[in-house]
């Protein structure tokens, strides 16, 4: 009996690492995602700090990099920076609400539209192949 209970819980155990083991995926513009952002021609971003915060000397000559993270990750920051690379660059941490309410908005927008344009593009180029293989056809080109 004990061999049974011994193998059901192996099992179980098995079966609840391999569930651990989905991958999930989260991109910028989405609630769950952290890293960094590309700021570009957005709205000035709301910081944490005015000053970026660099825990150790490195590209000083590069740009700022403008970053998401959890609460907890600012405030132990040397001990997370590794996470999003970013230990030798100077970090601004953005301001949560002006992530929701600023970033992802215009970002969420921006991509619909290159989504359609890319859509149209695709639906457009399919047809001019289609016109292009009768044409071939009709000339007694079969390839």
């Amino acid at each position: 009996m004990k061999r049974i209970l011994l193998a059901a819980l192996l099992t179980s155990t098995a079966v609840a690492a391999n569930a651990a083991d989905v991958g999930v995926s989260i991109s910028v513009g989405q609630p769950g995602f952290y890293g960094q952002l590309d700021i570009g021609n957005y709205p000035r971003p709301v910081v944490v700090n005015p000053q970026p915060v660099i825990i150790q000397r490195g590209a000083m000559e590069a740009q700022p990099i403008y970053l998401r993270v959890p609460p907890g990750h600012i405030k132990h920051w040397s001990k997370n920076c590794h996470k999003y690379n970013a230990c030798n660059r100077r970090v601004y941490f953005v301001q949560e609400n002006w992530y929701e309410h600023e970033y992802v908005p215009r970002y969420q927008a921006e991509h619909r539209r290159h989504e359609k344009y890319n859509k149209h593009r695709k639906d457009h180029r399919d047809r001019g192949n289609q016109r292009h293989e009768y044409r071939d056809h009709d000339r007694g080109r079969d390839d």
